[in-house]
């Protein structure tokens, strides 16, 4: 999404190849720094915030007003539609903050009881296939093996090899990505594409992004970077609507993420908070100029189910990575022609890292840290860890084994003493 939705709007509002750069820049960017926001004050959940495609609709409408047809210079109409986006994003930004923080989407959560929540994660999942698929029509010569190998890594090679299953899983995204790009690589330089229509190169070749030769090489986004927002009734009340589904679409990522993390059922008032933190990240949107708002990722929640572990940390590294690299242009805009490996590239590696430091502590060190690792919601611990619970967990495990040979503890073992040492301490 941080290179499909501007390459798509920004053409369309009179920019070029270096408008679009600085937008994918500057999306990134905010991206970067709302994932971080959403991790630490948020819903605290390991979900990337992102671009989202429920905001193209009202910004192709801001696009195509008629207020905008009498500029003739394509550069000073891009400025004068994106400052009208800005307007209409601040304008929208207001419902979240308010629903969020104010608590009333959390009476809303309340009202949602698994047989209503199910059919709402699965459709914000599926709203997915309505932008995937056609996609991978227009070049299917290279979508459809992209989507043979992806399911072959991430569902059949685990089950079929017992050594490097957990790579296979893991890795999924990255492997299919890179097979994939080095696959079309090929074709557009062995000439595969120079009789075909234009069209088909734009979405088949590697190198018709026109990203490279846009980017400059250093670049930091900065608020109100395109001019002084601009405000319109019409604008702002279709931009506003597009909120409130977003904030839809998110209540069902939140839910997802905290079912794929492993953590318990989310409570309404952290859903409620986490929209608020969203309506934010909405503003800064609007402040530098992103052309889009921003919501839960998806994709990212899915990449949750089929690694089989959320972390915090992880998400909150890559965000790092993201606001980092968002300012090198020139050197990561290749890497960011794809921007779905981009991401997953540094959510895998860091997975694997952090998985396996996490493997390596006792279980009581785990139980002790796990609000800091994933949520605070994890293994039936809807708040904190009591001293008085984990004191009676140690006592029913026992010294802790060393590493020369005694008998680890059985995962399933530590999470039966902890149920009952929690119901003991209800009782108690």
């Amino acid at each position: 999404t941080t290179v499909i939705i501007p390459s798509a709007l920004v053409p369309q509002m009179g920019g070029g190849n270096e408008e679009k750069a600085r937008v994918i820049q500057t999306l990134l960017f905010v991206a970067g720094i709302n994932t971080l926001l959403q991790t630490f004050f948020g819903s605290r959940l390991p979900v990337v915030m992102g671009g989202s495609y429920t905001f193209v609709a009202p910004t192709i409408s801001i696009i195509l007003a008629g207020r905008y047809d009498n500029e003739t210079d394509p550069h000073e109409k891009f400025l004068r539609t994106m400052r009208g986006t800005q307007g209409a994003l601040i304008i929208a930004s207001t419902i979240q903050i308010i629903l969020g923080f104010s608590g009333l989407w959390r009476n809303v959560v309340k009202l949602l009881s698994p047989l209503s929540a199910v059919p709402l994660v699965s459709l914000v999942g599926f709203g997915l296939y309505e932008l995937g698929f056609p996609a991978v029509a227009k070049c299917v010569e290279i979508g459809l093996p992209e989507l043979i190998l992806m399911v072959a890594f991430s569902q059949y090679l685990p089950h079929v090899l017992h050594s490097g299953k957990g790579v296979f899983g893991r890795f999924s995204v990255l492997f299919t990505v890179s097979i994939v790009w080095l696959y079309a690589y090929i074709l557009t330089i062995s000439g595969a594409y120079k009789n075909v229509k234009l069209k088909t190169q734009a979405h088949c070749r590697v190198d018709r992004s026109g990203l490279i030769g846009g980017a400059p090489w250093i670049s930091v986004p900065y608020p109100f970077q395109w001019g002084a927002p601009t405000f319109d009734a019409g604008e702002c009340f279709a931009m506003m609507m597009t909120s409130f589904i977003a904030i839809v679409e998110s209540t069902g990522a939140f839910i997802a993420a905290s079912r794929y993390a492993s953590a318990t059922m989310i409570p309404p008032s952290i859903v409620s908070r986490g929209i608020g933190w969203q309506g934010i990240g909405i503003l800064l949107d609007s402040f530098f100029g992103t052309a889009n708002g921003t919501s839960v990722a998806v994709e990212n929640v899915g990449l949750l189910a089929v690694t089989h572990v959320g972390s915090r940390r992880v998400v909150q590294i890559s965000a790092g990575f993201m606001i980092f690299f968002a300012v090198l242009g020139k050197i990561w805009s290749p890497v960011r022609v794809h921007s779905t490996a981009y991401i997953c590239w540094h959510v895998l590696c860091f997975l694997r890292i952090c998985r396996c430091l996490w493997s390596e502590l006792p279980p009581v060190l785990q139980l002790e840290q796990l609000q800091d690792q994933v949520h605070p919601g994890l293994l039936l611990l809807h708040r904190h860890i009591s001293s008085s619970v984990l004191q009676r967990v140690r006592l029913r495990l026992g010294p802790w084994p060393g590493a020369h040979g005694r008998k680890m503890v059985q995962r399933h073992d530590q999470r039966a003493l902890l149920e009952q040492a929690v119901r003991g301490g209800a009782g108690g």
